[in-house]
């Protein structure tokens, strides 16, 4: 099953390299905090899935190390996120509709193909691969509300909405980094 694994994580790495470009570019022409948010996301879970893919063979208590890693680098989007969301408290302009909806959508499509890609072998590696699929997921989530709020500011021109979505961004890498956090400390404690 590892290979199965390999093959879908290597092809979720690709795709969330990819997207980050795209959506990092849009995010900086847009100011959209909820799009820069989840452009750094891409490029964590990019980086999440190169980890998973080194670590596959490891012993179980080094694939638990590196869950405990992975953990704080899903933090790492969430960071990034309340900075920008403080830059715009100082000047809340809202982000062109369009660009954000259409960027939204084209990174929901994306994370829930990868999603698809990872749901069938997300134990298989334990924290390891449930990491790579949370972040799927999440972003899954994420890319929806980002689709929200774009559609929200045409009818009430806006910083708040797209605030708010990273915000919320925010609280999803939380979750998932205590999740993957704890799902590590339990494969430490079966290896001792």
């Amino acid at each position: 099953m590892n290979h199965a694994l390999r093959r879908a994580v290597i092809q979720v790495a690709a795709l969330n390299l990819a997207y980050f470009f795209v959506e990092f570019a849009v995010a900086r022409r847009i100011g959209s905090v909820s799009l820069f948010a989840d452009s750094v996301d891409f490029l964590e879970d990019a980086c999440v899935s190169f980890l998973v893919l080194f670590a596959i063979g490891w012993p179980l208590r080094r694939r638990a190390t590196v869950g405990s890693l992975l953990a704080v680098l899903l933090l790492v989007p969430g960071l990034a996120t309340a900075w920008m969301a403080w830059q715009k408290f100082q000047t809340p302009l809202p982000p062109a509709e369009l660009p954000l909806s259409l960027a939204g959508l084209g990174a929901l499509c994306v994370n829930l193909y990868c999603a698809y890609l990872l749901v069938r072998v997300r134990n298989v590696a334990g924290s390891l691969s449930r990491a790579a699929f949370l972040s799927a997921r999440n972003d899954a989530f994420a890319n929806l509300a980002i689709i929200l709020a774009a559609g929200t500011t045409l009818f009430w021109p806006s910083a708040w909405p797209d605030l708010i979505v990273g915000l919320a961004i925010f609280a999803l890498n939380l979750d998932a980094a205590h999740e993957v956090y704890m799902t590590s400390r339990h494969e430490a404690g079966h290896t001792g």
